[in-house]
């Protein structure tokens, strides 16, 4: 079935591949569907319910029947469109869902019986006998569910997350979103222009229109290599933009070697990318749609652009007498472009009454198909028209019911197409996704010249909200045929006709719903399952709505559509997760200067997800505590530097940030000067502590908050909540920057004099005090300074984007070390904090309030705040209440264990005699003693108290006496120094 000449494939570069065991031959250029009909293989695959056959129905990422295994064993990858899989010597590709072979399928019974397998019947027949539910129905559910299979074992490809940042990104490239990337980056915007095809053009290479006295096709290469060779444009072919998120973020896929035969373990299989974008065009096109006519579904029944991108594209005649059938003008050019290449037309038959085409072969006007014969491929039609019926022979039908403007990008954010009844189609509605703008026939036009103003239009709206100036731009000289369409949804008749070919959904199932009162839109689709497939209804959700309004009387506009929600494509949840590959449920997160730290021997422990160094033995140390007490007075008396890039950072911004902050902290933030830091106090709304940490204001609407390392990711939830959930008409933005940026603590009496040997001037003491920030400059990088502590010496927290880490770790270490100083971990960073009473969520832990913790005097009485009020409940001001202590070992037995309880010192050590518990410990170096913070009953009343600490588990029994939790330095003289 390969056309003598002609198409984009290279001739010279043959390739082989195997399809069920059997061996074929193809091109270069080619795609597993292309080379598939070329080779006369027709039917590809089974249906998911009936098991009927199925062949190729269109030419790209929307094909609902051509899905197969690519590779074998661990390596198995189900359900790739053969549509998209490109040609690669020695590709091995099986058919999915049969049994025992794609051709004699003993599944295909489930045909026989399908009288009895209608719509929604399983809702009626699982239910009963109840009995027979976890032991029959569920496991043969189970089994038959799914498409597709895996091996089993782990899959040990690589794939890869990646992030970009640009003002510009373009979702689609063709000619819409070729001329629109062009414009904008002559403009000087930075440019990422994306398409999932594996060159750009988009129906440019696939018909025989000509752009500026050239093919197509040829024009959108030279746009490409223009757009190639500008330094502020990425280009990212076999690439899926596959959801719209807030904030101008969206979740991109890109094919990196899927198209390449095995070993190439250095590549990863694919990338998911995270773009961030200021303004999007969304020119993604539009996809042609099918007609619900009886038997529709038989290997050989196609999309007519399918077929002209095929012939024009691949050189394939995918049938030797092809039958046309369309409502619409763009089918007549199926019809003239496969005569043109030589195809025989056995008919060209159009639903209207005038036919807008002529050509030597047959026409029929005011015509439908209403029956095909065949099973494993088509052979035969019947035509109904003026004159009566007529039966033909034909092994391929082009059927074109119109186009759907590919809106669903657009939806992804809540938004709900408009119909549009000029084009019978829906089209995206106006800010559904902030920032983003509608080009091409995503947006309804429907020629080339159109796809090129309209293009040209929404980039020239980009620069200037962008604050550029664009630069005029002449449109290319292209076609601009006028799109005419009556409506067609469905051809009556006695057989089934068929709308979702991937589940097996006809037009009666519809129907069937509607007359069981399942007549909304969405109860339609989960009682059918239509559109519920891997294609998600690309090809028939608009077609099954039609059916349901004709079926309940409405419009289809008051029947309105289902919901899109991401992704656009399926996406391998290997991607999506590649970075936590192989960590099972907790994927490790790493420091920027995670090999530095490495090398120098440190064990790390996990801190919500994250792994930080323990200590930093050196050599001689045998012990945990020896690093650990080393480190502890290197920062007393000289310097220590600490990796503390796990906190939490949480970038707020926007006229009403401060207002934010007021509600969720206990505090007020709003009156924060700039270039100061704050301690805050977070509450839930129970009135329970739920985070502490500090706030910096960076400048008049812009603070970034700090959390600790465990509750990031919950604060971050209660930030997103609040704003759109209490307050949604605040204009503020919130980001996580948590891994934006490296910070590392430099802490100790020579900390300033470290930090100045880095800037360009020594910091003044005036311009610097206690709990300050402000931006500096490390050798020419710019970075973030803080001079807050969290050791109780002076102290500085030093913060640099994050592609630095790694480098100022080690220019750190090695001045402090010239200082005598040095890295020191989490043992020495708890040691420090207890010594000075810092609270962490040992402490709050969840059933701690402020006035546990001797805090209740940072609720702001000026202010409402998350938890105030039930903070106020006198069950949680009660004195007696557990509250926050130190303890110190005055007996016989110096050693304190976290986790024992405290009892009076006369009392049993049981239960009903408990007096509190310890939450933290550790030996003091400064002090010569172990620590404790705890909770005590009435604990700030009882300072001197000699009491007891019993640890049952570990039979440790103490006496204490309970202290103030700051041991050293309680004035605070050394940290303001």
């Amino acid at each position: 079935m390969r056309l003598p000449s002609g198409g984009q494939i290279d001739r010279s570069k043959p390739l082989k591949f195997r399809f069920d065991g059997a061996g074929y031959s193809g091109f270069a250029g080619d795609s597993l569907a292309s080379a598939l009909l070329a080779n006369d293989v027709r039917m590809v695959a089974r249906s998911f319910k009936y098991h009927r056959p199925r062949g190729v129905l269109t030419a790209g990422s929307e094909e609902p029947n051509a899905l197969v295994s690519m590779r074998r064993g661990a390596s198995q990858e189900p359900n790739v469109r053969a549509t998209q899989q490109e040609l690669f010597d020695g590709l091995e590709a099986t058919s999915q869902n049969c049994w025992p072979s794609l051709q004699y399928d003993l599944l295909a019974i489930n045909d026989l019986a399908a009288p009895f397998l209608a719509a929604g019947f399983y809702y009626k027949t699982f239910m009963w006998p109840k009995a027979f539910w976890e032991g029959l129905y569920e496991p043969l559910i189970r089994r038959a569910a799914g498409l597709g299979a895996l091996d089993g074992t782990p899959d040990y490809d690589r794939y890869e997350q990646a992030y970009a940042f640009c003002d510009l990104l373009v979702i689609g490239g063709g000619p819409a979103g070729l001329i629109a990337a062009l414009r904008a980056a002559r403009s000087g915007l930075n440019v990422i222009l994306a398409d999932e095809d594996i060159r750009f053009g988009g129906r440019l290479n696939s018909e025989t229109y000509q752009v500026d006295d050239m093919p197509g096709a040829e024009w959108a290469a030279q746009i490409a290599a223009e757009l190639k060779d500008m330094p502020n444009v990425r280009l990212m072919s076999r690439t899926t933009v596959t959801g719209a998120y807030d904030q101008g973020t969206f979740g991109v896929l890109e094919r990196v070697a899927q198209h390449l035969p095995d070993g190439q373990e250095h590549l990863p299989q694919a990338c998911f990318w995270r773009i961030v974008c200021r303004r999007s065009i969304l020119a993604s096109g539009a996809l042609e749609r099918g007609i619900a006519f009886p038997n529709n579904d038989r290997p050989g029944v196609m999309m007519a652009s399918a077929l002209r991108s095929y012939v024009n594209r691949y050189g394939v005649a995918p049938g030797k007498a092809v039958a046309v059938f369309g409502n619409n003008d763009n089918a007549a050019r199926t019809a003239q472009d496969l005569s043109a290449a030589g195809v025989q037309i056995a008919a060209y038959v159009e639903a209207r009454d005038n036919a807008p085409i002529r050509g030597d072969f047959p026409i029929y006007t005011n015509a439908q198909i209403c029956n095909t014969t065949g099973r494993q491929g088509l052979d035969g039609l019947t035509l109904r028209h003026n004159g009566g019926e007529t039966k033909l022979a034909t092994d391929c039908i082009a059927m074109s019911g119109g186009w759907n403007p590919t809106v669903h990008l657009s939806c992804h954010m809540g938004g709900r197409p408009l119909w549009d009844e000029g084009l019978q189609a829906f089209l995206p509605v106006k800010d559904a996704v902030p920032g983003m703008l509608y080009a091409g026939s995503a947006a309804g036009a429907m020629s080339t010249h159109a796809c090129l103003q309209s293009g040209s239009k929404m980039a020239e709206q980009v620069i200037r909200d962008l604050g550029k100036t664009p630069e005029k731009q002449k449109l290319p000289k292209a076609e601009d045929e006028a799109y005419a369409i009556t409506a067609l949804w469905s051809v009556p008749g006695k057989a089934r006709a068929w709308l979702d070919f991937q589940n097996d959904v006809t037009t009666k199932d519809v129907a069937q719903s509607a007359q069981e009162s399942f007549a909304s839109v969405e109860h339609m689709k989960r009682y059918t399952t239509q559109g519920m497939a891997p294609d998600q209804g690309k090809n028939s959700n608009v077609a099954a709505l039609a059916v349901l309004a004709d079926v309940t009387g409405r419009s289809i506009t008051a029947t309105g559509t289902t919901t899109f929600r991401p992704p656009y494509t399926p996406v391998a949840i290997a991607a999506m997760g590649a970075s936590g590959a192989g960590k099972g449920f907790a994927p490790e997160r790493m420091s920027a200067a995670q090999k530095a730290i490495e090398e120098r021997g440190a064990p790390l422990i996990e801190a919500g997800l994250w792994y930080r160094p323990s200590y930093f033995p050196l050599p001689g140390e045998t012990t945990w505590r020896q690093s650990c007490d080393r480190e502890v007075a290197l920062v007393r008396n000289s310097v220590g530097i600490c990796d503390v890039s796990s906190l939490g950072k949480i970038d707020i911004q926007g006229p009403d940030a401060g207002k934010l902050l007021d509600l969720v902290y206990t505090n007020r933030f709003s009156t924060l000067k700039e270039r100061r830091v704050r301690y805050g106090l977070m509450l839930r709304e129970d009135g329970f502590v739920m985070d502490d940490g500090t706030t910096a204001r960076l400048g008049p609407e812009h603070y970034l908050m700090t959390t600790t390392t465990a509750a990031a990711g919950d604060v971050m939830r209660h930030l997103e909540f609040v704003h759109q959930g209490l307050h949604p008409e605040w204009n503020l933005n919130l980001m996580s920057v948590t891994e934006h940026w490296a910070q590392f603590a430099i802490a100790g009496p020579d900390a300033k004099a470290l930090i100045d040997g880095l800037l360009e001037a020594p910091l003044k003491a005036k311009d610097w005090p206690f709990m300050s920030c402000g931006p500096v400059k490390i050798m020419g990088v710019e970075a973030r300074l803080f001079r807050i502590s969290f050791s109780g010496e002076l102290g500085y927290e030093l913060a640099v984007p994050a592609r630095y880490g790694d480098s100022l770790f080690r220019i750190l270490l090695a001045r402090a070390e010239e200082m005598g100083g040095g890295a020191y971990g989490i043992e020495a960073l708890n040691v420090l904090r207890i010594e000075k009473g810092f609270i962490t969520h040992a402490e709050i832990h969840g059933r701690i309030t402020a006035f546990d913790l001797g805090f209740e005097k940072m609720i702001s009485q000026e202010k409402d705040c998350i938890g105030k009020a039930a903070a106020q409940r006198p069950g949680l001001r009660d004195p007696e209440r557990e509250r926050l202590v130190g303890l110190k070992p005055v007996g016989a037995v110096k050693q304190l264990t976290a986790g024992a309880h405290l009892f009076a010192a006369d009392d049993a050590a049981v239960s009903d005699h408990d007096q509190g518990y310890i939450t933290s410990v550790a030996y003091s170096p400064s002090l010569g003693h172990y620590l404790g913070l705890g909770f005590l009953k009435n604990g700030p009343e009882r300072m001197g108290e000699i009491i007891k600490m019993v640890d049952h588990m570990r039979e440790i029994e103490t006496l204490c006496e309970v202290t103030s939790p700051m041991a050293f330095d309680p004035e605070g003289g050394r940290s303001r120094a």
